[in-house]
Parts: structure tokens; sequence; C-alpha cells
């Protein structure tokens, strides 16, 4: 059995340890509330933009943006990793990363080279590790995602679309649920999903009539533009919220447990103190009794 005073210095670590995820616990659940806000925000303006694209690329076939145009063979295929900077926030950066494992390593049986953006460091060092080709990359966004820092690292993916470089074009982060659950998400950006196009189908056989103005490749183009914009957006909000929910709970766990070790090292101490004291006893006993 380990002496009192070793005991002690564990238990007395133990505290420390706890004080701090404590902390950190409290910091997540401040700033999780403000990003569930910020995320809950942004939905409707990114669901109700697919829904205008997906009925414009309907209601005007006759230009077809490049975004929307389908390529009968994917042989590049470019992937947008949105994760967080910062660990110790469970397994959320884990479950996002292995489904994007999954998606490559399909994507290469079928053929296609995967070109990757890394938006947040603990993506970015995954994706070097595993010797995916970095073509652009984001870190330090902060607590607070700002369009501006996002655009540069998309537009290098979005040039490579339009030249022809890159087949198809796909994101992958976290979608907020809850505080408990956190969904690793996969979507596609270019071109639109074909599911999405024939989910609004029947909408678009109504009267669907738009006036243009300037004309509709201007019009069309600066959309499309806006569409992947939101996208992406929406998609690092999401992961935001995501991230703070999953620190909140994952440092509440450390706590617990921190104060579970703490309640048996006490009770390993008191033992280890109960026998000093009954063999400090016995050597009284028995000294009177030899004298």
């Amino acid at each position: 059995m380990a002496g009192s005073k070793e005991i002690r210095m564990k238990i007395k670590s133990v505290q420390n340890t706890r004080k701090i995820t404590k902390a950190m616990e409290m910091v997540a659940a401040s700033k999780m509330r403000k990003a569930q806000e910020r995320m809950r925000a942004a939905r409707p303006y990114g669901e109700k933009i697919r829904n205008v694209v997906a009925h414009m690329a309907l209601a005007h076939p006759e230009y077809q943006h490049p975004f929307l145009a389908r390529r009968e063979t994917v042989r590049n295929v470019g992937l947008v990793v949105v994760t967080s900077d910062k660990g110790l926030c469970g397994g959320l950066n884990t479950n996002v990363l292995r489904q994007v494992t999954l998606a490559s390593r399909r994507w290469e049986q079928q053929g296609a080279k995967v070109h990757a953006v890394a938006i947040g460091n603990k993506g970015l060092g995954f994706l070097q590790r595993a010797g995916f080709p970095v073509v652009a990359q984001v870190i330090g966004l902060g607590d607070t995602p700002h369009l501006e820092k996002l655009i540069g690292p998309l537009k290098t993916l979005l040039d490579m679309y339009t030249t022809g470089e890159v087949d198809a074009i796909y994101l992958a982060y976290n979608r907020f649920v809850n505080t408990m659950k956190q969904e690793p998400t996969l979507e596609q950006l270019t071109p639109l999903p074909g599911e999405r196009l024939e989910g609004n189908a029947q909408a678009s056989s109504l009267a669907w009539d738009y006036l243009y103005e300037p004309d509709p490749k201007a019009v069309v183009d600066q959309l499309m533009i806006r569409y992947v914009e939101a996208l992406l957006y929406q998609a690092v909000a999401e992961n935001m919220a995501s991230e703070q929910s999953a620190r909140m709970v994952a440092m509440k766990a450390a706590s617990d447990n921190a104060k579970n070790v703490i309640g048996e090292l006490q009770l390993v101490y008191n033992k280890s103190r109960q026998a000093a004291i009954t063999k400090e006893l016995s050597e009284i006993v028995g000294g009177a009794a030899a004298v």
C-alpha cells in the first residue's frame, strides 16, 4: 500500500485537475449558448438559399451554371474538412475524421483522387498525417466564424472546379442536433445534389417564373457564389456549436470522474492512516509489556 504522504499528493493533484475541468466546463457552457444562437440564426438562410438555387436550376434550363452541371466521370474530388482548433471535446473531431476516411477510401476505390481544404487545426494535422494533398487551409478562427477568412480557401476549390481540376466538392462537418448529440455530416456542395433537384421538381412544375435583372447569367453566377459561401458558413457555425457542447459534456464527465477518484483515494488514505495508527499502538503496547 502506498504511503500516506504519496496518497495525499495524489488527492491534491486530482483536486487541482478537477478545478481546471470544472472551470473549462463553465467556460464552454457560456460559449455554447452564443454559438447555438448564431447557428440557429443562420439555419433559415442556408435552407432557403438551397431551395432557391434548386428552383432556379429547374426554372431556367437554357443557362446552366458550372456548379449545377453534373460530370459523367468523377476523377478528382474536392473535400472541405471542418474541425475544431482545440481538443478536449470528446470524440467530436474523431467522428467526422472517421467519416472523411471512409469516404476517401470509397472514392479511391472508384479511381478518384481527393484534394482537401482544412478548416481547423485538428483536421489539418489529420490530413497531413494521412497524406492528403492540402490545397488550402485556415486555422485560428476563434469562437466566431468570419466569412472573410473562409472565402479564400473555398475559392481555391471553386476555381479548381471551374477549370475542371476537380469534378465534385464535398463538405464534412459536425451538424448540431442537441447538446448531447452532434452528427458527423458529409454534404455535397457542387454540383447541386440530384436528390435536392428531384425534391423540388414537383414544386417547380407550378408557376415558377423569375425576372432576372440585369440578365440571367449575372444573377445566377452571383447567387451560386452566395449559395456555396452560405453553406460553408453554416457548416462552420454548426461545428462551433457542436464543439462547445461536446467540450462542456466532456469536461463535466471529467469533473465527475475526478470526484469519484478523489473519493476512492480518500478511502485508501483513511485505511493507510488506520493501519499506521494500529501499528504504532501495537508497538507501544509491546514496549510496555516488555518493560
